[in-house]
């Protein structure tokens, strides 16, 4: 079993979600946390728990931004960060998936990260070995609370209800 922390400085959560039912927007968390406990020759022993900080949201639009911390949306004031607990852990030969407990808006719910990694370690200019993996979940907003959309005089709404996303992680090994 080789234990790794998440880099904070070198990982991020983005996600992607229909706009207009026209077009996606796109937007990242940089303050992702956590750590990822791997056992390459049992990978059902393996753990991950992580965590991302919501005020980090980015999404290029500083109004966008501020509405999406809001309490019409993460109401960052009263929930601060996201969690992911592992419950389970299949496959092999560096393709994962991960079953979880997703925690967003105070809303927790069972998801599927399909995960890629973690690669051949490296070690840095500084002596730390790193490697890295990414993850894919597709979830629908609704499910943890964040209902806040706007009819569209022409059909639709303004935002979609299925959010993609994808975790890059650079893991530090302990």
């Amino acid at each position: 079993m080789t234990t790794y922390t998440i880099d904070p400085a070198h990982s991020t959560a983005d996600f992607k979600v229909r706009h207009l039912m026209i077009s996606n927007v796109r937007g990242e968390f940089s303050g992702v946390s956590g750590t990822v406990q791997f056992d390459p020759a049992n990978p059902a022993n393996s753990k991950v728990a992580a965590r991302i900080d919501v005020k980090t949201v980015q999404t290029r639009e500083a109004q966008r931004d501020a509405h999406l911390k809001s309490a019409d949306f993460f109401d960052v004031e009263k929930y601060p960060e996201m969690t992911f607990v592992s419950k389970k852990v299949s496959g092999g030969d560096g393709e994962y998936t991960v079953t979880g407990d997703l925690t967003i808006h105070g809303v927790t719910k069972e998801v599927k990260l399909e995960v890629e990694g973690p690669g051949p370690e490296v070690k840095d200019p500084w002596g730390n070995f790193k490697s890295g993996a990414s993850a894919k979940t597709k979830i629908n907003r609704k499910d943890f609370g964040l209902v806040w959309n706007v009819a569209l005089e022409t059909g639709g709404v303004l935002v979609g209800e299925d959010v993609q996303i994808t975790l890059e992680l650079e893991l530090t090994k302990q």
